[in-house]
């Protein structure tokens, strides 16, 4: 049986993240397609993934919490998606340099039995530095850029071309763990006892 907080997705970093907390968690990743919808701005497109790979997980395990997340960047009205080859990547990093750009998360917690959910976006805006393109070269031979939404990632190697963000840190990562543990302790999911956080049943 699963425990009563499930991951809905295969993300290492989201992973890592809500590891940090302390909590007790399962993965099991959603298996919905990252699709657009015809006139969906960014926000509504994080969203509506968030809540669809949690409501996919959920109806398999009614009885436990889920967590459902979608991240996107966002720049120029283009969203960037991961970049499937050396070229694409080149181009997304290109298309960053000396500019600011967004990085949207939506944020979804469902329990089917108890019929509660609750959604939400995050944003937080990047500058990136202008960058040389040795630098873009060498980037992109490291092999980061590829599992990662705008081709950076902003933990790792990636840090070095990050001038400045406002906004969280942690929605940059993948998963904004201010406003994903607000969810969950509004919801009744998670509570505080021997300073320890407690998942409900």
């Amino acid at each position: 049986m699963p425990k009563g907080l499930i991951l809905a997705s295969s993300s290492p970093r989201r992973y890592e993240l809500l590891k940090q907390l302390g909590l007790d968690f399962d993965v099991i990743p959603s298996k919905i397609e990252e699709e657009f919808v015809f006139d969906e701005s960014p926000q509504e497109h994080v969203v509506r993934l968030a809540m669809e790979k949690a409501l996919d997980v959920g109806n398999q395990f009614p009885h436990s919490w889920i967590i459902g997340a979608d991240t996107i960047v966002y720049v120029e009205g283009t969203v960037l998606g991961k970049p499937k080859s050396h070229e694409e990547a080149r181009a997304m990093l290109l298309r960053l340099s000396g500019k600011d750009h967004q990085v949207f998360t939506g944020i979804a917690v469902c329990h089917i039995q108890k019929e509660k959910s609750e959604r939400e976006v995050v944003e937080t805006k990047v500058r990136v530095k202008p960058l040389s393109q040795v630098e873009i070269e060498w980037y992109v031979d490291t092999g980061e850029p590829f599992d990662k939404a705008g081709g950076y990632g902003i933990q790792g190697l990636g840090s070095f071309m990050i001038e400045s963000i406002n906004g969280s840190y942690t929605n940059v990562v993948g998963l904004p763990l201010c406003e994903l543990m607000q969810m969950l302790t509004r919801l009744g999911a998670l509570t505080l006892s021997d300073c320890r956080w407690q998942i409900s049943d």
